[in-house]
């Protein structure tokens, strides 16, 4: 969507003809996982859709999409007010920064070893580590890697943290200085940190508000949904796409990389074994609905603890109060389980027990009703195949003029902003390689 968007947006500035280019979505509306649904007035996302803008051209894009001149367009900002629910206590986010409210003896530890870590590394620098769970440790030390960042991560991912490199997550784990972790396990409260302290939200509608907006400025007639690429051909470039035979000079794909490898009827066969053994975590996520407003006044929560069936829940309704009835809740609520799962009336009483002890609900009669989910492709995990996989896919890819793009295109771990981003910039590229007179008939682009 941003791709096409911006093609014409680029055309316009130039003043220069546009590239002809189709969209296609197999599913019935377009979005991707930022869609909203709605079940009795209550509207969920799939799972937090927070939207973070940090780029000055995407915080104008999106201020002309959701203009706010209207009360369905209108975007909140709102402050996160984030929590860790752990050790039976509530603390704020991130752990590393926020010992406070912990038992003594898990502060203590946590503050001693974040010390000796930290002297540790200024005395005899240590090499890069190998794995996150030797990242977790030589910049945390052993309390908060041990009481939160491997307990977490693991219920995350599904795989344990020594399977995931440390070069993803420079940008989304906060590392506070000595300073910061002293005056937060006291009590002298740190700053927020992060690079998520704030975000913003469309007041109605849910996150698909934002999608609806983007598509609105597109040509109705260069969307076509209910039509999956089904196959691609590089020997003649074309593609298969809802039973029509396409001929392309650029093919922009969003779909999985490695459904995007499998349906490459010709790609070599070494660079099918390098797609095989990218990896990705499913989610599995209940949408859950209050009969009154939730207990909790915070935005999310993260939980370690394995006892417990999640690991994150998000309350909508904290953000804007217009995504459930009035004096009610709407919440999303990740799961940990990564085996069968029972269905959601055998699961909900250890549920709404959990998220009552988590102070996320009064009591847990409040549940109205849940609905259960999933999301296949979730969390791409950063292994030790997945920087020499993407070496070998994705030059030969964009060299055939196959350009992978979005989070799941792309194969990364990413936002909504990022995503806009990369549509420009495939944008950019395209305009600056392809000529609009060269397009075939059938182009899809």
């Amino acid at each position: 969507m941003s791709t096409g968007l911006h093609l014409d947006l680029q055309a316009q500035a130039a003043q220069k003809p546009a590239l002809s280019w189709q969209l296609f979505e197999k599913a019935s509306r377009p979005g991707g996982h930022a869609r909203t649904d709605e079940t009795r007035g209550f509207f969920f996302d799939k799972t937090g859709h927070w939207l973070h803008l940090r780029d000055p051209g995407m915080k104008r894009l999106v201020s002309e999409l959701l203009p706010g001149t209207k009360p369905q367009n209108e975007l909140v900002s709102v402050a996160r007010k984030a929590r860790v629910f752990s050790h039976g206590a509530l603390t704020r986010y991130p752990f590393q920064a926020n010992l406070a409210g912990l038992p003594p003896a898990v502060i203590s530890e946590c503050l001693l070893e974040f010390i000796k870590a930290t002297t540790q590394a200024a005395q005899s620098p240590v090499g890069a580590p190998q794995n996150f769970e030797e990242f977790c440790y030589q910049r945390f030390g052993a309390g908060i890697a041990r009481h939160f960042m491997i307990p977490y991560n693991f219920k995350l991912w599904g795989v344990h943290p020594r399977e995931i490199t440390a070069a993803w997550c420079s940008r989304f784990v906060p590392i506070p200085k000595l300073e910061e972790v002293v005056r937060g396990a006291v009590g002298d409260t740190p700053d927020e940190m992060g690079y998520n302290v704030s975000f913003l939200y469309p007041r109605r509608g849910g996150i698909e508000t934002l999608t609806r907006a983007l598509i609105a400025k597109l040509p109705a007639s260069q969307l076509t949904v209910g039509a999956e690429l089904e196959q691609v051909r590089l020997s003649d470039k074309t593609a298969l796409v809802g039973g029509e035979r396409l001929q392309y000079q650029a093919l922009v794909a969003t779909l999985p990389l490695p459904e995007l490898c499998r349906r490459i009827v010709d790609l070599p066969d070494e660079l099918q074994l390098w797609a095989s053994r990218l990896r990705c975590t499913a989610v599995r996520y209940l949408n859950v609905a209050t009969k009154r407003p939730p207990r909790a006044d915070f935005h999310w929560l993260y939980v370690p603890e394995e006892r417990y069936p999640f690991y994150r829940v998000g309350v909508y309704t904290n953000a804007v109060p217009e995504m459930a009835p009035k004096d009610c809740g709407s919440l999303y609520v990740e799961l940990s389980g990564r085996g069968t799962l029972p269905s959601v009336d055998a699961m909900m009483p250890e549920v709404a027990q959990a998220l009552t002890a988590a102070e996320v609900l009064h009591a847990p009669e409040d549940v109205l009703f849940a609905e259960l989910h999933e999301l296949q492709y979730a969390y791409v995990v950063f292994d030790h195949h997945y920087y020499d996989a993407m070496a070998k896919l994705m030059p030969f890819l964009e060299a055939q003029q196959i350009y992978p793009r979005g989070r799941y295109g792309s194969w990364t771990y990413n936002s909504m902003e990022d995503c806009l981003m990369l549509g420009r910039e495939v944008a950019s590229l395209l305009g600056n390689r392809l000529s609009p007179g060269a397009a075939p008939k059938n182009e899809a682009q």
